[in-house]
Parts: structure tokens; sequence; C-alpha cells
């Protein structure tokens, strides 16, 4: 088997989470969702669990934290800046909230963070790496 990521998240509604993500360009894998959990794949390496709180429950028993906190934040790469746009946009009428941090623009970088509806931070961005200054 190759190398993969599960990224596991506690979810409120699973219903809305997965609507959420699908919206912002995960595929659901139906072998790996049922009514407790849904396995959303942004790659072939890339796969995110949505877990309701009862199914987290049984991984761990520290507590979920509010949506209002930051633990991590995950980066996913989009093929342009428009899409890194589009991304935050969509995820903005579809249960999430677009900017949660200022948007940031290198020139060869770009990248804007958003939140899904249970306050889990990503980033978008998008990245040419030949246009990158030297030493940076």
């Amino acid at each position: 088997m190759s190398r993969m990521i599960f990224v596991n998240l506690p979810v409120s509604d699973l219903k809305a989470s997965m609507a959420f993500y699908q919206a912002i360009g995960f595929t659901n894998n139906p072998h790996f969702t049922d009514a407790t959990a849904a396995c959303m794949v942004w790659s072939e390496a890339i796969n995110v669990m949505l877990l309701t709180h009862a199914k987290w429950r049984r991984f761990t028993s520290r507590p979920i934290p509010p949506s209002t906190s930051s633990e991590v934040m995950l980066a996913l790469s989009c093929e342009s800046r428009d899409a890194v746009d589009r991304m935050n946009e969509v995820a903005a009428t579809n249960g999430g909230q677009a900017d949660i941090n200022p948007a940031q623009d290198l020139g060869f970088m770009y990248n804007r963070n958003l939140s899904d509806p249970d306050g889990h931070v990503w980033e978008a961005m998008w990245m040419n790496p030949a246009a990158m200054p030297s030493g940076a």
C-alpha cells in the first residue's frame, strides 16, 4: 500500500459536513461511509474522515475543542489563484467561513484560510515554485 494520510475530524452534523466537503472539491468514498463516518477524498493520498462525535469518542477520550479554537491548519494545494478564491467563496456559501485569517499574497505563493462548519481550519494555497525568489 502506498503512503496515504487520513485526517480524522469530529463533526457535529455528518450530512452537512459531507455536503460542505463535496462543495469545496472532495469526493465521497462510499466504502468507508456509514451513519457515523464519511471518507472524503481529496487525492489518491489524502483522505478526510468525518466522524460523528459519538464515533470520535470511540478513538479518544480527549475533549472535542470548540469551533472557535485551532489546533492545526491543514493546507490543500490548488491549481491556480482563482481556484483558491473559488474554494473560499464556496466554503462561505456552504456552511463554512472564508478568510478567517488575512489572505497572503507573496507573488509566487497565494493562500487564503477558511473553516468548515465545525471550525476546522484549512488553507487553500497555490504556488509557482519557478517564480520563487532565490533565498525565499
